[in-house]
């Protein structure tokens, strides 16, 4: 009880105004038309006391009552400093964890992606993402790009790649903007960053893996060969089920050999499709790795979920490792081969996958920006209806219940 008290006292002592943090800076990805807020800063709102709102939520909490969706849309929409800021992170976290968590408007996880990034709160951005599940923060791709865009701009490649991870793990990879963007953060970040755990050898592989099936020109096809490269380099030393656990990939076996059959599939084309030379190295050193000798019985167990795994399972499971590792000389023989194709057909790009990046970014992205931000001011334009029915649906709500509590209290005094 004491808690909520200091937290509207706090919000009762705040309502002064202030000065409108900005964003302006340096043109990155995204051009300043796509990331300019005015549209969504003239959005139609509605203006409320935080403290007001915040004082309705703990009383309806203390009653066991669900807080609407609009109660806790009106709080974010109202912030006004980065203070503010972590007294929305509190009231989304119990949302979340109310019978309404489901009603979380996609507006409202907009606005808060915003207002975070206003007020210079992008760990609050980032943190409430990662941990989705606890404040139930899905965005859409709009909101995405805005998110990895800004981390871009301050050449903060470590978090905008655990938003790239974030839009893997939602399987988020719908909009071509998102590709591309996601795949400049990747390659930017492993330009510089080559010894990567086995979690994030997963992680990586699956965020190239997915944009790069959409894409079809050389850095796609090199994506996937990437991607497969290391989710099979995991599967062969971790076991298949540390690929696909809480990952949105494949539950089959024979990562490696999809490697190889998108390097088939390049080498018997007839179009222009290349590989990259630093794909082809990835999975050159995997298969090296993995076909070296061990150096001996390892003390780790980094099997993930065989502990929970029934006994046929488990067995079905190392069949089916057996299997992949019988392979890897075939494999290797096979990627010594192809790979000497590739090169006869002049199908083996010696740019780095950076540079490629780059290029296919500065070419496609201005029409993506165009498509994305059309879609966008539709999507203002269904909220506000959204809202305004939600608005109106509440209204009447109120005014059944004025109605009914007259009516008992006629009945009471005829009584």
């Amino acid at each position: 009880m004491a808690a909520p008290m200091v937290r509207r006292g706090l919000l009762l002592a705040r309502q002064v105004s202030r000065p409108q943090l900005s964003l302006a800076g340096k043109r990155c990805l995204l051009s300043a038309a796509y990331v300019d807020s005015h549209k969504w800063e003239t959005r139609e709102k509605e203006d409320c006391h935080l403290a007001d709102l915040a004082s309705l939520m703990d009383k309806t909490y203390e009653r066991k009552l669900p807080v609407s969706s609009l109660t806790i849309s009106r709080f974010v929409d109202n912030i006004s400093s980065r203070e503010e800021i972590d007294h929305a992170e509190y009231y989304l976290y119990k949302f979340r964890h109310s019978p309404n968590c489901w009603y979380l408007r996609d507006w409202t996880i907009h606005t808060w992606i915003r207002q975070c990034l206003k007020y210079g709160a992008q760990d609050k951005a980032l943190y409430t993402l990662v941990n989705k599940v606890q404040y139930g923060i899905f965005p859409d791709n709009f909101t995405f790009n805005l998110l990895m865009d800004y981390f871009i701009k301050k050449e903060n490649y470590k978090d905008a790649v655990s938003v790239v991870f974030e839009v893997m793990l939602q399987e988020a990879f719908e909009a071509r903007s998102t590709q591309l963007l996601s795949l400049y953060v990747l390659y930017h970040f492993l330009a510089k960053k080559t010894d990567l755990t086995w979690e994030e050898e997963r992680n990586f592989g699956a965020s190239l893996l997915l944009p790069g099936l959409k894409q079809k020109n050389s850095v796609g096809l090199s994506s996937q060969l990437y991607g497969y490269a290391l989710l099979g380099k995991v599967e062969l030393q971790q076991g298949l089920p540390a690929v696909y656990h809480d990952m949105p990939l494949l539950w089959q076996p024979g990562y490696l050999d999809r490697a190889l059959q998108v390097m088939e599939k390049v080498a018997s084309s007839p179009e222009d499709g290349k590989l990259c030379k630093e794909a082809l190295d990835v999975l050159d050193r995997a298969l090296k790795v993995l076909t070296a000798p061990a150096p001996g019985p390892s003390e780790e167990q980094p099997q993930e979920g065989k502990n929970s795994q029934g006994a046929e399972e488990l067995v079905e499971q190392l069949d089916m490792e057996e299997s992949e590792q019988s392979k890897l000389p075939q494999y290797l023989e096979r990627f010594k081969a192809l790979h000497s194709k590739l090169q006869a057909l002049g199908k083996v790009e010696s740019e780095s996958l950076l540079t490629l990046t780059t290029q296919l970014v500065k070419e496609q992205l201005p029409a993506c920006e165009a498509e994305d931000m059309a879609a966008y001011e539709q999507k203002l334009q269904q909220w506000h209806l959204e809202r305004v029915h939600l608005i109106q649906r509440e209204q009447e709500q109120r005014e059944r219940a004025k109605q009914a509590h007259q009516a008992q209290r006629a009945a009471k005094a005829s009584a």
